[in-house]
């Protein structure tokens, strides 16, 4: 049940509920959205398997945060790269060069907040929403690629190529 309040929804978002967003590898499930929170933040969880994450990039808008729930994930901070496992917290203030990866044999877990919101829509307009729970990723990293980069200038994201 949601109420609304002059800054957003009081909300309460049973497991396994919200809309979930499925690309080459992650699966991101929606949390609370900007129009939940009156655009305060954004948060979502992260499902990463082995190898996931994306490539480096700088948000130009909005702070992330990462909240580690279980397995492993490297994260390039950045110049530096430190490994964050479960009960981790990292902050990344905009303008900062970052990524996360999934460098373990185990999917990784993580609680994702960006302030303030608005780059759900990001993840709307590129990622494939799931129609089901046990949907199989998708493996179009290349169709996912060319939506991202031609997605992101609008949202303040720059993808850095190594």
């Amino acid at each position: 049940m949601t109420s609304q309040t002059d800054r957003g929804h009081l909300l309460h978002r049973p497991s396994a509920s919200g809309l979930t967003f499925l690309g080459p590898g992650d699966s991101y499930r929606f949390l609370v959205t900007g129009a939940e929170s009156g655009g305060a933040y954004f948060a979502m969880e992260a499902i990463v398997p082995a190898g996931g994450g994306p490539p480096p990039h700088i948000h130009r808008h909005e702070d992330e945060t990462f909240y580690v729930i279980e397995g492993e994930v490297e994260f390039l901070l950045g110049d530096r790269i430190v490994t964050g496992s479960a009960g981790d917290f990292v902050n990344v203030p905009r303008g900062t060069v970052h990524r996360f990866h999934n460098a373990g044999a185990a999917r990784a877990r993580l609680i994702v907040t960006f302030t303030p919101a608005g780059i759900e829509k990001f993840f709307e307009e590129t990622l494939e929403r799931a129609t089901h729970a046990d949907q199989q990723l998708p493996d179009n990293v290349h169709e996912v690629a060319a939506r991202y980069a031609e997605a992101a200038p609008r949202y303040g994201i720059e993808f850095l190529v190594a």
